[in-house]
């Protein structure tokens, strides 16, 4: 059985939230999502840590989330998402400031990444039972290619009351397997108690239960080379637009679309914790103050 790593992505600025939020303090002892990510993948067998972050803020990141920090049990690794990071022949076209999004994040840690391997964001709370899910599919994958993973969550149990939200409704087929995944934007909760979202003007419903993308996906290492080689593709057709991304889904669709790979879906009925909105830090700290008196997480996580 290997031993999975978990890749954070940890290189984006929070626009929304208006600051570097993966340092943010959340729990009783000033702990970041980050530890209780770290902490509920060591409980989950993973055996290595690899962190995506920038240049700008690497001193920083560094001496916060240190080996040291998680008392050794887990090794940790760090790898850069820059602008002008690009596939040989690539150029950095003029005007774009924009990061190039979660899947060029994915493509860095390719030469630190030889195994199995989750991807999470560094900002959002997923839970023990979510890494235990993923973390027992990715430990028996062995040598396998091509089987992938992700875990997904009931619609309803991933909204923000203090604004819209953005998430991946995945389409499933009798097997589990993901048959498309499609991003929706501005979801909420209507007053009337419909979740709807607003793309493109329209008031489209959801179910409760749609099973949506949290951006926790299990992958094998060769996902690196099909990416790479696919960047490639999608870049010539997106240049043009500096505000366009590559996304983890636009890479999972492209390989599903054309029967490269399988993803099974793995459901969780968990209620999803993020601070999408500075607004949402007070419920996201009151649910860690109450997982801790259930019991689920130690008051002093690193003691």
């Amino acid at each position: 059985m290997v031993k999975p790593t978990l890749l954070v992505l940890a290189a984006g600025m929070g626009s929304r939230y208006g600051s570097l939020k993966q340092m943010d303090g959340v729990g009783p002892n000033n702990e970041a999502i980050i530890d209780y990510s770290v902490y509920d993948a060591i409980r989950a067998g993973f055996g290595k840590v690899v962190f995506v972050i920038r240049h700008s803020f690497e001193k920083q990141f560094r001496e916060v989330f240190s080996a040291d920090r998680f008392g050794g049990r887990i090794a940790v690794d760090f790898v850069f998402q820059e602008l002008d990071y690009l596939p040989e022949g690539l150029a950095v076209p003029e005007g774009r400031v924009k990061p190039w999004g979660t899947n060029h994040a994915v493509m860095m840690a390719a030469d630190a990444v030889h195994e199995p391997f989750a991807v999470i964001n560094a900002d959002d709370f997923y839970g023990a039972e979510a890494y235990k899910t993923i973390g027992d599919y990715l430990a028996q994958l062995g040598e396998s290619r091509n089987s992938y993973c992700m875990v997904a969550y009931d619609l309803n149990k991933t909204l923000s009351e203090n604004g819209t939200v953005s998430r991946g409704v995945c389409g499933v087929d009798p097997k589990g397997d993901l048959t498309s995944m499609v991003e929706r934007t501005q979801i909420e909760r209507m007053p009337d108690g419909r979740i709807v979202f607003h793309d493109n003007g329209a008031d489209e419903p959801l179910a409760e239960d749609t099973p949506v993308s949290m951006n926790l996906f299990g992958f094998t290492p060769d996902f690196f080379t099909y990416s790479k080689e696919y960047f490639k593709v999608w870049f010539e057709a997106n240049k043009d637009n500096i505000k366009s991304e590559f996304y983890i889904p636009t890479m999972v669709n492209k390989l599903i679309g054309d029967g490269t790979a399988t993803l099974r879906v793995l459901r969780s009925a968990a209620q999803w914790h993020g601070v999408t909105y500075k607004e949402d830090k007070p419920a996201l700290m009151a649910a860690i103050e109450k997982m801790i008196a259930e019991g689920k997480y130690p008051r002093n996580l690193w003691a």
